[in-house]
């Protein structure tokens, strides 16, 4: 019978009878086609295929003695006993052994591990509050009329952290106006930085509407911000830089006079000022090469010298 008069008797395509007999005929030059060769072939492409294994007690005993004698990771088990050609269960199962045997109150193998049995806590989880800022508004809740950077008072804050982790500088800029604010810190612990923000935004309180923050830990006092200064404070996704990529810019501007690496026990207010002030009257591109100041002048009709004292 021809090959596809066999296909159509036993009920398969052609093409699987074709490929049947080219994988498993006699290659010794006549190509004939016997069933038990081709039986002992299949068994033998299904024997060194890759597949799971079972775990066995003889896999285990091997497993206890890597851990328990040889001090060797779940992952450096598997590894070597591939590099080695035995068979074993992957270090996610050899992982879950574990933790069975320790809930059954086997800590032996657990003790053996590098970090004790411990386990990291999951990204993401929901029960994780350590580290939390408590009572935070995420700027998902934030009004739309904020992203459209048409009005003065949206402000964003950040810190900038000294050489060795010692002094920070706090800055907070406007999203419409590119107006900033610089003052050092002796810390970067939530009180001063509370204070700070207030003393910097008391002037501008009549105008303020909102602040966005990032979720360090020095932003811990940000209801006793929003109730002295009458605003909404707000949180961005962590890992969103993007969100307050305007004071992102902002602390760009200010490391070409305050470079990484900077002692800011050096610093003076008065340094601190006249970079505040550079700034402050530096073009902006987004302002169409207006200075915050002048801008600001537009926006609110004041006199250039009233708008320089405000900066002040």
């Amino acid at each position: 019978m021809s090959p596809a008069e066999i296909a159509r008797t036993i009920g398969v395509h052609r093409s699987t009878v074709s490929r049947e007999l080219k994988r498993n005929s006699d290659g010794r030059g006549h190509h004939k086609y016997n069933h038990d060769l081709a039986q002992r072939k299949a068994d033998k492409r299904m024997k060194n295929r890759p597949h799971a294994c079972k775990f066995t007690d003889e896999m285990k005993r091997d497993a206890r003695r890597y851990l328990i004698y040889m001090q060797y990771s779940p992952e450096q088990i598997a590894g070597r006993c591939r590099q080695q050609g035995r068979e074993m269960v992957s270090y996610e199962t050899l992982y879950k052994w574990i933790w069975c045997e320790k809930r059954h109150g086997n800590k032996e193998l657990a003790e053996c591990l590098r970090n004790q049995g411990r386990k990291y806590a999951k990204r993401g989880a929901a029960n994780r509050s350590r580290g939390i800022i408590k009572d935070r508004i995420g700027i998902e809740e934030r009004p739309q009329i904020v992203n459209e950077k048409s009005r003065f008072g949206d402000f964003e804050i950040d810190t900038m952290i000294g050489k060795n982790h010692k002094g920070a500088i706090m800055t907070t800029n406007d999203r419409c106006t590119h107006i900033v604010l610089i003052r050092r810190l002796e810390g970067k612990e939530a009180t001063p930085l509370a204070e700070a923000a207030v003393e910097a935004l008391s002037p501008y309180k009549q105008m303020l509407h909102t602040i966005t923050a990032d979720n360090g830990k020095e932003f811990a006092r940000h209801k006793e911000i929003a109730e002295k200064l009458g605003v909404q404070f707000y949180f961005a996704r962590p890992y969103h830089s993007w969100e307050r990529g305007a004071n992102e810019n902002t602390n760009g501007l200010i490391r070409q006079y305050i470079p990484k690496g900077t002692d800011f026990s050096t610093l003076t207010d008065e340094f601190i000022a006249e970079v505040e002030w550079k700034l402050n009257n530096r073009p902006r591109k987004s302002l169409g090469y207006l200075t915050p100041l002048e801008y600001f002048k537009i926006m609110f009709n004041f006199t250039p010298d009233s708008a320089v004292a405000l900066s002040n």
